[in-house]
């Protein structure tokens, strides 16, 4: 790994941390031997080529996927090996690179469905219609108003997610992941096919979602969007780091610039 600005090294600062972490299918090492650190309230970048193993990283930190190798660290709890919902449940949500809503439903609904994870009703209470169950269902409706308010969609509450815009899809999806109220948001490429006016408005959005303590993993293409509202981010090629710290330093890195370009490393 060639030398960047600042070594993001795992330590008490980091709200999450991957330590010497491998990830083999077969005889495929998809990452290996990766150490990442996401500072605590700042929104980090997780970026490299296509196939360089950066939506594996993240399958890893929720779970999908259990390291062959390394540990992982969220908030003072080792969490590879655990199951999915143990780990959204310790304050870690996501979106995916495609758009996933529910067909058929509303922003609102689709907002209410991910407040689920919060209720302190369970099935059994929802469907005898307990009082208790009526009342959390109308806390989840009022914080997924909220929340739309927050991603600006608050006036297209009832609108059918699925007839809305690309970019708006996205944000209710945005939306949908905090419903769980988590401490740590992955939006894995939240600007994937927008022009650079919307690709800023999610930047906007992100910031916006860090300064309200949100601490943000954003895996993103657009690398106007990464360094003009990442802190900080790591660089991936096949499995493996290349370099960590201020974005613009990273880009400039020789190594990253063969990377991502094919430019030989004394012409950087």
């Amino acid at each position: 790994m060639s030398a960047t600005l600042t070594e993001l090294r795992p330590d008490t600062t980091a709200l999450h941390d991957l330590r010497e972490v491998t990830m083999r299918f077969g005889g495929v090492v998809a990452v290996n031997s990766l150490s990442m650190g996401i500072p605590r309230g700042a929104v980090h970048g997780l970026i490299g080529p296509n196939g360089a193993g950066k939506t594996t990283v993240i399958n890893m930190i929720t779970g999908m996927f259990t390291p062959t190798e390394g540990e992982i660290h969220f908030d003072g709890t080792r969490t590879d090996g655990l199951p999915t919902h143990d780990i959204a449940a310790l304050g870690i949500a996501r979106t995916y690179q495609n758009v996933r809503l529910f067909s058929g439903m509303s922003a609102l609904e689709q907002v209410m469905t991910g407040c689920y994870l919060g209720r302190d009703t369970g099935l059994l209470q929802s469907f005898l219609g307990l009082p208790s169950s009526k009342a959390a269902w109308k806390r989840s409706r009022q914080r997924a108003l909220a929340l739309l308010d927050r991603v600006g969609l608050a006036d297209r509450a009832d609108e059918l997610a699925e007839t809305m815009s690309y970019g708006e899809q996205r944000r209710v999806e945005i939306a949908r992941a905090l419903g769980s109220d988590p401490k740590l948001i992955l939006l894995d490429e939240p600007a994937a096919g927008m022009n650079q006016s919307e690709a800023s408005e999610i930047g906007r959005l992100v910031v916006e979602l860090r300064d309200t303590g949100l601490t943000v993993l954003m895996v993103e293409h657009n690398m106007s969007l990464v360094t003009e509202f990442c802190e900080s981010c790591t660089v991936i090629n096949f499995g493996q780091k290349l370099a960590e710290g201020d974005p613009r330093t990273c880009l400039a890195d020789p190594e990253v610039q063969a990377a991502y370009f094919g430019r030989k490393k004394t012409h950087a």
